[in-house]
């Protein structure tokens, strides 16, 4: 059977009803961001209020409960700069397990803190391939299960319900609109929706400063190798892996890339008009909408996908502050990058 047809994903939900938090969706009406996105028909996912605050949580959760029989009661060990780090520690505080996460010594103090707060332990490295080094010297010598942030099918089964539960909620939707990190999102939730509405429109937003998907794509094959340099830390994959990636290839329709600056100015219009302090990466969205998506998607259905919330106070003030300084240049924020050789608009991807 195939492990992300819709009987699993709902069968993966049930297995995580005691550990997560189904989230809202908001319909929005707010003159300024229909005049921003050009859409009046917009419904905004709230994943951000998930238990640890971003969506990685329901990976992180399935990634234990599925192991198999010998691997119960073991430890855990995971490499993040952040939401996926927070998620495992949570996960294996919740199933009676020890986490050890590597994190950058670079990391908002704020995420490190969390980790601590869920019983985990913190050890630190200078540079992302020293982490996946560390992790897998730290796995092998403890003898702890890795829990992968984006890749593997536990991980995509578990992102898989976030789109569930959009496809439940709402009869009548277009185009789903997700941050790109390494694809584990994205897969998840574009297989669970092109299962239940075949024809929706899948489409992934990146950083300019972290396009590992998008060249993945226009290649055909996963990058070994990405780089990065962007506010939006959440999305900075340093790598796509195999299995996440044909995830990927068969579910996505589309790929925009936002800039720093467009980011930003999300940032502020989120909290502006819904009060939401969010992440850059939780905003990508809506810095797509408002600006290489602007007035395109016109008179259809949309949800966006508002991922994260992870971001300590004094970095947050200093990006929206930003923000607001070119508040008027909207228009300007962002550029495009349509990928037309992976146009999979006519797959059937169930």
């Amino acid at each position: 059977m195939d492990s992300l047809s819709l009987k699993q994903i709902r069968c993966t939900a049930e297995r995580l009803v005691p550990y997560i938090d189904p989230t809202p969706l908001l319909r929005s009406y707010d003159q300024r961001v229909i005049d921003a996105t050009g859409s009046d028909e917009l419904t905004l996912k709230l994943e951000f209020l998930q238990r640890t605050g971003s969506f990685k949580v329901r990976g992180a959760i399935n990634n234990i409960l599925t192991r198999p029989d010998g691997d119960e009661g073991k430890g855990v060990t995971a490499v993040s700069a952040g939401n996926h780090a927070i998620a495992v520690a949570y996960a294996a505080q919740v199933l009676g397990v020890s986490a050890k996460v590597l994190m950058p010594r670079k990391a908002s103090p704020a995420r490190i803190e969390k980790c601590i707060s869920y019983g985990a332990e913190v050890v630190f490295f200078d540079d992302i391939g020293e982490g996946f080094g560390k992790m897998n010297a730290i796995a092998m010598a403890e003898d702890r299960t890795m829990v992968h942030p984006f890749d593997g099918m536990a991980t995509l089964q578990g992102t898989a319900t976030v789109g569930l539960e959009i496809g439940d909620a709402l009869n009548d939707i277009d185009v789903v609109i997700v941050a790109v990190g390494g694809g584990g999102l994205i897969g998840g939730v574009g297989s669970a929706l092109k299962a239940m509405k075949p024809g929706i429109q899948v489409i992934g937003v990146e950083p300019e400063g972290a396009c590992g998907m998008t060249q993945s794509l226009e290649r055909g094959e996963p990058l070994e190798s990405v780089a990065v340099k962007t506010i939006a830390d959440s999305m900075g994959a340093p790598l796509h892996c195999v299995e996440s990636f044909a995830i990927c290839q068969r579910v996505i329709n589309r790929m925009v890339l936002v800039n720093d600056d467009g980011l930003c100015q999300a940032m502020a219009l989120i909290y502006d008009t819904f009060r939401f302090a969010l992440e850059p990466a939780g905003v990508s969205v809506i810095a797509a909408l408002t600006g290489p998506l602007a007035g395109s998607l016109r008179g259809q259905r949309i949800t966006a996908l508002l991922c994260g919330s992870n971001i300590d106070e004094s970095t947050w003030c200093d990006l929206v502050q930003r923000g607001r300084d070119d508040a008027n240049s909207w228009d300007r924020c962002s550029t495009t990058l349509e990928v037309d050789s992976f146009d999979n608009t006519d797959l059937d991807t169930t």
